[in-house]
């Protein structure tokens, strides 16, 4: 009965795991043979029969009867004495075959095997579960809030499996309790030891356009592509669709009538402003719609070193820049090319470089940087703004103010 009530013990795993009785039993058979090995050094004289209807066990070892002191391999060869006991009429060079009990392994032999049937259970759901989230990678995927740490958001799904979502994953302006249920993709899935690492995303450009192929009928019916996403979490993201059929519109049909049909994407990701445009194999319209809201006047491309002059009427270039840079760093993203603003018919604005005297060449490289090339260019821009788009401190800003005041105050 021990074995029966051990069988009966392990087989409740089975209503806990992704696991079938034959394979538990598989396994059982394995971990046994493993344990026969250590005990008795080898396990190829052992029969072990499982019946996995019953849940029962029996173990039989094999041995030859010799001569009373011929015994070479105790575990191979029986005393012809030893032999007569389990039955009196046997002989010198039959085979005997006596049952195993597990009382007869010991009791941390068993306690050991218990231990190793567990992991190596474990080691089966791990390995189904890896699988089973390989196949979810850039996939939507929705899980409830575990456990919230100060950089990682621990969450279940329905089937107890454990997801992470690191601080860099999480929108900024995401907000958390335990229970709430949430939406991204999974992003990646790793074996650490033997338990998979599955990590969500919902600042992931896929994200995305995953929430356009779901929410937007076009799109996942296969009439409308999603050619690229760049996204800046919870700030803004820039969508390029194209259709195969020349009667849809494709930004009309994401966006919908007064915005209608984004709404809710733009809801799910903590009011993201989300550009759509048209795709186009023309990178010279590609780029003035990736700038968008801005007109452009004219641009001069350079293939070579992937950059892009733009040309526009100076109450354009804050349109183009957008708050905070983040137009024209995601039109840059959209498109491939890095993109360098200039001001039309700015007679009256004067160069920053005439300034290289009174400002270090180091900070005109910082404004540079975000398409601000004119005294009247910085000044149009707001002290703050100006902080979040370049490395520069609050008081090297109002410096620079000042010298570039004083030259139309004169």
């Amino acid at each position: 009965m021990e074995n029966l009530a051990l069988i009966e013990s392990f087989s409740e795993f089975k209503d806990e795991k992704f696991i079938d009785r034959v394979t538990l039993m598989s396994i059982l058979e394995e971990v046994f043979r493993n344990t026969l090995k250590r005990k008795y050094g080898d396990d190829d004289n052992f029969d072990i029969i499982i019946n996995p209807d019953k849940g029962d066990l029996e173990i039989w070892r094999n041995r030859v009867v010799v001569e009373d002191g011929s015994v070479e391999d105790e575990n191979q060869e029986i005393a012809l004495s030893e032999a007569q006991k389990i039955e009196p009429d046997f002989e010198v060079g039959e085979d005997v075959s006596e049952e195993v009990k597990l009382v007869d392994l010991g009791r941390r032999t068993v306690l050991a095997l218990r231990q190793n049937l567990v992991s190596r259970i474990h080691e089966h759901d791990n390995g189904i579960i890896y699988k089973q989230f390989i196949d979810l990678i850039g996939e939507i995927y929705t899980a409830e809030v575990h456990h919230i740490r100060h950089n990682v958001v621990i969450l279940l799904d329905d089937e107890g499996n454990e997801l992470i979502m690191p601080k860099d994953r999480q929108i900024p302006s995401d907000f958390y309790r335990k229970g709430d249920n949430v939406r991204g993709v999974i992003e990646s899935v790793e074996l650490k030891g033997n338990k998979p690492s599955i990590v969500m995303s919902r600042t992931s450009p896929k994200f995305l356009e995953k929430l356009f192929e779901q929410d937007i009928p076009e799109v996942f019916d296969g009439l409308i592509s999603v050619k690229k996403v760049v996204r800046i979490p919870g700030e803004k993201a820039k969508v390029a669709v194209d259709s195969y059929d020349d009667r849809i519109d494709p930004v009309g049909a994401c966006v919908g009538m007064k915005g209608s049909r984004i709404h809710g994407i733009v809801r799910e990701l903590g009011n993201e402003n989300i550009d759509v445009i048209n795709f186009t194999n023309n990178t010279q319209l590609l780029i003035t719609r990736a700038l968008s809201p801005a007109k452009i006047s004219s641009l001069k491309i350079n293939e070579d070193n992937k950059t892009v002059e733009v040309f526009m009427d100076p109450e354009q270039v804050s349109k183009a820049i957008g708050r905070g840079g983040f137009n024209i760093r995601l039109a840059g993203q959209l498109t491939g090319y890095e993109i360098d603003v200039y001001r039309e018919g700015a007679e009256e604005d004067v160069e920053l470089t005439e300034f290289s005297d009174e400002i270090e060449g180091w900070v005109l490289e910082e404004l540079k940087k975000v398409g601000l090339d004119t005294a009247k260019s910085v000044l149009e821009q707001d002290v703050e703004d100006l902080i979040k788009r370049t490395d520069l401190e609050e008081e090297t800003i109002l410096e620079i103010r000042k010298v570039l005041s004083a030259e139309f105050s004169e």
